[in-house]
């Protein structure tokens, strides 16, 4: 299994996407408060479905980067958090 380092938040893309847009802008655009962009942005809320397809409309990108980069961050955090010993299942051959 290939493991993954540190992926970053998909927050830290958004910098990215701006340019010289302010993030109230991008957030009106994308009918949010400021507020909750800004929580994405710094990496203290998720990139959601719905999230995911507003900013693929306002930076012409597709929904799956922004959950592809999510999904990989929230796997990567969950992997380091410690998890009981689990026993797997036998396959019945």
């Amino acid at each position: 299994m290939t493991r993954m380092y540190d992926p970053p938040h998909p927050g830290t893309l958004l910098e990215d996407y701006l340019g010289d847009v302010s993030l109230a802008e991008a957030a009106r655009r994308l009918g949010v408060t400021r507020a909750t962009l800004s929580r994405i942005r710094h990496g203290h809320a998720a990139v959601t479905a719905d999230m995911a397809i507003r900013l693929s409309l306002l930076f012409n990108t597709s929904a799956e980067l922004w959950l592809g980069m999510q999904n990989a961050y929230d796997l990567w955090t969950e992997q380091q958090r410690p998890r009981p010993e689990i026993a797997p299942l036998a396959r019945a051959s």
